[in-house]
């Protein structure tokens, strides 16, 4: 998720790619910016973390808030409290629930299709966007938000981690799903451009 942003917003990066079969996310220097050896991470260099080195953050919700607020420039201007609000929200909603639903079997079979039913209500007539007015894959466009960011990511998921899954009930977040595979950043923040 925080590359796609990354690549949506045209925020500079160095992306570091980690061995993860031989382990290299469980060791020095990695730990030293995650201890719990996950993925993924961030270091910026142009804030100062509160034992006076670079920032270092991990968790793709922080990471993506972070940016957004940074970098993306979301939350400025007169509604930046309300937009940041409305972004917490739609972060830990992908984050805690949705993924939940997603990846957790038991709440898949019972969650899955309450949501699903819900965000397909909330994606009809067009308005793909969560916290802005409509959807736009263009890259650098201002209304596609970091909130669009983390649930699209999870919707894109599905037919990736679950190909299984029928869903042609739910052909707003269809459209999502083939909208973002086929955004430039979103290829190129998975590696596929």
């Amino acid at each position: 998720m925080p590359r796609w942003y990354l690549e949506a917003k045209g925020i500079p990066y160095q992306w570091v790619q980690l061995d993860m079969e031989a382990g290299e996310h469980r060791e020095a220097p990695f730990t030293a910016i995650n201890h719990f050896g996950k993925v993924p991470a961030l270091v910026d260099d142009a804030f100062t973390g509160t034992n006076g080195e670079p920032l270092k953050l991990f968790e793709s919700g922080a990471i993506l808030l972070h940016l957004a607020e940074h970098y993306g420039h979301e939350f400025d201007g007169p509604h930046g409290a309300a937009r940041r609000s409305l972004a917490n929200q739609w972060l830990l909603f992908a984050n805690a629930t949705l993924a939940v639903a997603l990846f957790v079997p038991s709440n898949r079979e019972r969650e899955f299709p309450r949501l699903m039913t819900t965000l397909n209500g909330q994606l009809a007539g067009g308005r793909s966007l969560l916290a802005g007015s409509g959807f736009a894959p263009e890259e650098g466009d201002p209304e596609w938000t970091v909130a669009d960011c983390a649930v699209h990511a999870y919707l894109a998921y599905l037919p990736v981690f679950f190909p299984q899954i029928d869903l042609t009930p739910y052909p707003h977040v269809q459209a999502v799903i083939s909208q973002a595979q086929a955004n430039p950043a979103y290829l190129r923040g998975m590696g596929r451009e």
